[in-house]
């Protein structure tokens, strides 16, 4: 079976998920904050490893050997679960325009934790190590480009933003 097949999950939530729920929160999520210095670099590489992860998954095939594929499985659906949950909370954000509710509550970043888990499992089911490698890239740029996110976000929500980030975690 090809491991495209994983990938479509991925689309539905991301772009069909978030414009059903609300129109705004797709452009919102699109949205990639003024860049700086390394950080365009950094975004280059995030496109790029995205871009590889996606369209190298069409090569490979989904391994069903027990027992990691059920490992592999169990941690996709974990992935899947908190890309739709996080994806939800986005999409309702404070009148502010903060998304601080659901599981924004515990983590700034959950749909950047989704997207790794969710990549992890890609890589345990098709075994491949080229898609590990893209996925530490993609992990190391997101971290810049979350850097740039919460700078635009202090400029933009002020004490409000820095407030949040007292009280929530980056990641977990």
């Amino acid at each position: 079976m090809n491991a495209f097949l994983l990938i479509i999950p991925l689309f539905l939530i991301r772009f069909g998920l978030l414009k059903m729920i609300n129109k705004d929160a797709l452009s919102r999520a699109a949205f990639f904050a003024p860049l700086e210095g390394k950080e365009k670099v950094a975004y280059l590489f995030y496109q790029l490893s995205n871009a590889f992860i996606i369209l190298y998954s069409v090569f490979l095939k989904i391994q069903t050997k027990p027992p990691l594929f059920f490992i592999a499985l169990f941690i996709y659906i974990l992935g899947i679960s908190v890309l739709i949950i996080a994806t939800v909370n986005f999409a309702k954000p404070e009148q502010s325009g903060i998304s601080t509710n659901g599981i924004y509550k515990i983590s700034r970043n959950p749909m950047y934790i989704g997207y790794f888990i969710y990549f992890s499992s890609c890589i345990l089911i098709t075994h491949s190590m080229l898609l590990l490698i893209s996925l530490l890239v993609f992990q190391i740029s997101a971290h810049w480009i979350i850097l740039s996110e919460e700078r635009w976000c202090i400029n933009k929500f002020g004490t409000e933003y820095i407030n949040y980030m007292n009280k929530v975690k980056r990641y977990i």
